[in-house]
C-alpha cells in the first residue's frame, strides 16, 4: 500500500534511510559520509523545507520512502530509499511510479555519481543522466547543498527535451 507520510512516521522514515543508505559507505567520497546518514532533525529540516513523502507499506512496516518536492517549473525527487530488506520487492519502483503519476512537470533526481545502483534504478524508469554542465546548473538552481557535493553527484531527469525548453 501506497500513502502519504505524516509526522507519524518520522521515526521509521529514518529507520528507513539510514539502513539504505549504508550502502553508500565505502562507495561516496569519505568527505560526504556521515553516520547517521540523515539524522531526524535533518529531515524534519527537508519537509519543512516543503518534501512531501510517499511510503510503501507492508501492513503498518513503512519499507520504502520517496519525496517530491515541487521548485516552480521542475519537481525534484528527494530522498529515495528501500530498506535493504525490501530492495528488490518493486516497493521503489511502484513508489516511484505513483509519484511521476503526481505531476506533468520535469522530474529530476540528484544522486552520488558514486551510487551506479541508484544511477540504474532511475534509468530503468525512464530518467536519462544529464551533461556534466547541465547537472552543475541544475544543482545550483534547484538544490540548497554544498559545491563538494555538486562535484560527487549527478542529475538524472525523466523529460530531457522538455527540461530544455523550460529552464533557460
Amino acid at each position: 500500500m501506497i500513502r502519504a507520510c505524516n509526522n507519524d512516521d518520522i521515526p521509521q522514515m529514518v529507520e528507513v534511510i539510514n539502513d539504505a543508505a549504508r550502502k553508500y559507505r565505502g562507495a561516496i567520497a569519505a568527505d560526504r559520509w556521515k553516520e547517521p546518514y540523515m539524522p531526524e532533525a535533518e529531515l524534519r529540516e527537508e519537509i519543512a523545507a516543503g518534501v512531501k513523502f510517499w511510503a510503501w507499506l507492508d501492513g503498518a512496516r513503512l519499507m520504502s520512502v520517496m519525496g517530491l518536492q515541487d521548485r516552480g517549473d521542475v519537481a525534484l525527487v528527494r530522498h529515495a530509499y528501500t530498506r535493504t530488506a525490501a530492495q528488490g520487492s518493486g516497493a521503489g519502483s511502484a513508489l516511484m511510479a505513483y509519484l511521476k503519476a503526481m505531476t506533468r512537470k520535469p522530474m529530476l533526481v540528484g544522486t552520488w555519481k558514486a551510487a551506479t545502483w541508484a544511477i540504474r534504478f532511475y534509468e530503468k524508469r525512464g530518467f536519462r543522466l544529464t551533461g556534466e554542465e547541465e547537472k552543475n546548473r541544475l544543482l545550483r538552481r534547484y538544490w540548497s547543498i554544498p559545491e563538494r557535493q555538486v562535484e560527487e553527484s549527478v542529475v538524472l531527469t525523466d523529460q530531457p527535451a522538455v527540461l530544455a525548453s523550460v529552464i533557460p
